[in-house]
């Protein structure tokens, strides 16, 4: 039976599930700690210590547990990764070629903090095992289909401004639900649904007729929400501030790593300690999350022409009730609404992706 290992790189982890041909995941594997003090994890097993200098050596260690837990190199079909960005040209799902790993490195302008890790993944499993199969899934492929005026920033066409427009992200996880939704919930996909991911990077999709309409990241997955430590939405006008102010290294750095939920309660980026927290800063970060979770949802509302129905999903999505509650309680002028809670199974969906192409014939 086909084995597929689904990889999500990032630039100090690598967490890698595998699946069977009937979509069935058999075990879980990550490397953490990459570049710095390692560890291993296979299973439900605690992490163990392991010097990973590299996403080489990572994937060396990756290939070794899978070995103790019954899975030989020899037994994987295939390797499927998650990528954050296709840039301009790249949608579907697709076999990594050389052309086509160029194109994910000429995207790593438009997404510096994750192409090159993802880069770094296809490269060493070429190096390792060169003759296995690998596939790439692009979270900026499902709002290929936002309409032109939703995509293009208000911007001259000049070369300078070519790959400037609103990609969107999460695709994965929007196109998963549109696909399992009535397997998952017994009732046909709506019209017009709001879909909400929502976790440490969080957003929103507007979807009509089980397509992409609009979305709330942009350019990047720094825009849109209020995030774990992203800060989501902000006038251009104030990055130029803080650039000239601060410098561009610590803008990034402000922007994307120290902002958000963390910047707001100064304590933690997780949403589950804000919730048990007293602290006057944790509830207005909560609320925060929660009131531009909702005053985006207006504008996404706006460019389906109305809502048939809203679907929860991720971490915070799935398990905070009362972001939840929240959220609803804010859209009552929206009226009575039905409500879905689904687990995320961005990983599942790749792993369908790329054994549906292992299986497609190849082209005469």
């Amino acid at each position: 039976m086909a084995l597929v290992l689904v990889v999500n790189a990032g630039s100090s982890s690598i967490k890698a599930a595998v699946f069977d041909g009937g979509l069935f995941e058999t075990l879980r594997i990550e490397a953490q700690g990459i570049g710095q003090t390692g560890a291993l994890r296979v299973g439900k097993a605690p992490p163990k210590p392991l010097a990973l200098p590299d996403h080489r050596t990572a994937f060396t260690a990756i290939l070794a547990g899978l070995r103790d837990a019954g899975i030989a190199s020899a037994d994987l079909s295939a390797a499927a990764h998650r990528v954050v960005h296709g840039g301009p040209d790249l949608a579907k799902t697709t076999e990594v070629t050389p052309a086509v790993r160029a194109a994910i490195a000429a995207a790593v302008p438009l997404a510096p903090l994750h192409n090159p890790h993802h880069l770094s993944a296809i490269d060493a499993l070429t190096a390792l095992m060169p003759e296995l199969p690998q596939f790439a899934a692009f979270d900026t492929g499902f709002h290929r289909t936002n309409p032109a005026v939703a995509r293009r920033y208000a911007l001259p066409e000049r070369p300078a401004t070519a790959d400037l427009r609103r990609y969107g992200f999460h695709g994965i996880s929007y196109e998963s639900l549109v696909r399992n939704f009535t397997a998952q919930t017994g009732a046909p996909l709506p019209d017009r649904l709001l879909a909400l991911h929502l976790g440490n990077g969080a957003s929103l999709c507007a979807i009509h007729e089980g397509q992409s309409m609009a979305t709330t990241m942009g350019f990047s997955p720094l825009g849109g929400l209020t995030m774990g430590t992203r800060a989501g939405e902000i006038d251009a006008g104030a990055v130029l501030h803080l650039v000239g102010d601060l410098g561009l290294e610590a803008t990034q750095r402000l922007l994307h790593h120290e902002s958000g939920l963390l910047g707001l309660s100064g304590q933690t980026a997780d949403m589950r300690k804000l919730a048990e927290s007293d602290c006057e800063s944790a509830r207005f970060a909560r609320e925060h999350f929660c009131y531009w979770i909702t005053r985006q949802a207006g504008s996404m509302i706006a460019a389906m022409g109305g809502v048939d129905g809203i679907a929860f999903t991720g971490g915070i999505g799935e398990n905070d009730s009362e972001v939840r509650e929240k959220v609803l309680a804010n859209l009552r002028w929206a009226g009575n609404i039905p409500l879905w809670v689904l687990p995320a199974a961005e990983e599942k969906h790749i792993a369908r992706q790329a054994l549906a192409l292992l299986k497609a014939p190849a082209p005469s």
